[in-house]
């Protein structure tokens, strides 16, 4: 179904209710904006908070400490060297 929707003075839009509850956007949804010539197509985006960010890099940095058998003392002598910081 197609709707037409008029921009506000701030430049808003409004996205139409069953457009709404037909993709699952909610207050606070997130989009990516694309633009070119006389077409403008919003992209809903899950954009990852803090606490699963650091669940992926903790994952991906356990899993390749494990594979290059490096133990914790290790890694703190990269960081340590990466931050210019002399170990003990």
């Amino acid at each position: 179904m197609t709707e037409i929707v008029t921009m506000s003075s701030k430049g808003q839009i409004v996205v139409p209710k069953n457009v709404r509850e037909r993709l699952d956007i909610d207050v606070g949804s997130s989009f990516a904006v694309f633009g070119k010539d006389d077409t403008l197509i919003l992209k809903k985006v899950k954009v990852p908070n803090a606490e699963e960010v650091f669940q992926k890099v903790h994952k991906w940095g356990s899993s390749l400490a494990k594979q290059k058998g490096w133990k914790e003392k290790d890694l703190m002598k990269k960081i340590h060297k990466g931050r210019g910081i002399k170990s003990a």
